[in-house]
């Protein structure tokens, strides 16, 4: 049995904004959301201005590396880490480039887990820095309105600029418990899953390495970010995995965009579009169910890997 937190420590938040001078976001503007979040975050909670987070003496104690580039632990039982997910993913406006006049509203969304959820006022703050300061190509400024919760059975304000306040609210998530025989994922974002370092197109991505990925990452999350390692057999999953059926109506969208820390262009495409499977599906059902929020794959942090389940 696998026992993951229950219910699961995560929340997705819609950040809703009145765009104050004209904005323009690129065909797919999760890299640069990100981008003025981590730097809005760091200018909010940085005390020592040092350039490099790994040479400061609060590095493991700081909320900057802690919510948006967490460090990877010192030691761990299984294995050696370069690098662990981050405990948020950021949802961004639809495929597309987009321009927003003044006055016009721009939302996105927003998930947090586990820990991350305790530093919500400081990120409010810091989304509000961000866009003030801000995004895309010219520096299009936008203010902050309100912060929705936007929990399964309903939505809730939780923030707006009148309170200044954030409201209490549960982040509790309820996985549920009924898994079916049959699912349809509905792929939003490029999802990117690689073998041997190579991204896998349509008639490359197997059912199976899917599967794997999403346990692997909740696996990850649970243990790094909620305080609740799970004993799972990984090797047994991923041989219950193989016998998965799957059918794929998959396609390719290639996404580039410039990476400020290697100087350079990259292209980050992957798959989108219908992926139905079938078989016993219940050891898989709470990692598929959670990766509604939790993304799957690569960059998964700036969006990509969305997906959401529907009946076949």
């Amino acid at each position: 049995m696998i026992l993951l937190p229950t219910p699961f420590p995560a929340a997705r938040y819609r950040f809703e904004f009145t765009v104050e001078t004209p904005m323009r976001l690129p065909e797919y503007a999760g890299s640069a959301l990100r981008g003025a979040f981590g730097h809005a975050f760091k200018r909010t909670v940085c005390v020592t201005r040092e350039k490099d987070c790994k040479a400061c003496p609060l590095y493991r104690g700081c909320a900057y590396p802690a919510v948006f580039a967490p460090p990877a632990p010192e030691s761990h039982a299984v294995q050696k880490f370069s690098d662990i997910p981050a405990p948020y993913v950021i949802e961004p406006p639809s495929w597309g480039e987009k321009a927003y006049p003044p006055g016009e509203k721009l939302s996105f969304q927003l998930v947090l887990v586990g820990q991350a959820l305790k530093h919500l006022p400081t990120i409010v703050h810091a989304w509000q820095r961000a866009l003030q300061h801000g995004v895309g190509p010219g520096d299009g400024t936008a203010t902050l309105d309100r912060v929705t919760h936007l929990a399964p059975q309903g939505e809730h304000i939780v923030f707006d600029t009148a309170s200044g306040v954030i409201e209490p609210h549960s982040t509790d998530l309820a996985i549920e418990a009924a898994a079916p025989h049959a699912v349809s994922l509905g792929i939003v974002t490029p999802l990117r899953l690689q073998a041997n370092g190579k991204p896998l197109g349509p008639n490359e991505i197997r059912a199976d390495r899917l599967l794997v990925g999403l346990v692997k990452r909740t696996a990850l999350i649970s243990e790094l970010h909620c305080g609740a390692p799970l004993a799972l057999d990984f090797h047994a999953l991923a041989k219950h995995a193989t016998a998965v059926a799957d059918e794929k109506r998959l396609a390719w969208r290639d996404w580039t965009r410039y990476s400020n820390r290697q100087k350079q262009e990259m292209k980050l495409g992957g798959v989108v579009g219908e992926w139905r499977l079938d078989g016993d599906l219940a050891p898989f059902w709470p990692f598929l169910f959670l990766g509604q929020w939790l993304h799957v794959g690569k960059n998964a942090a700036f969006g990509l890997g969305h997906y959401q389940l529907g009946p076949v």
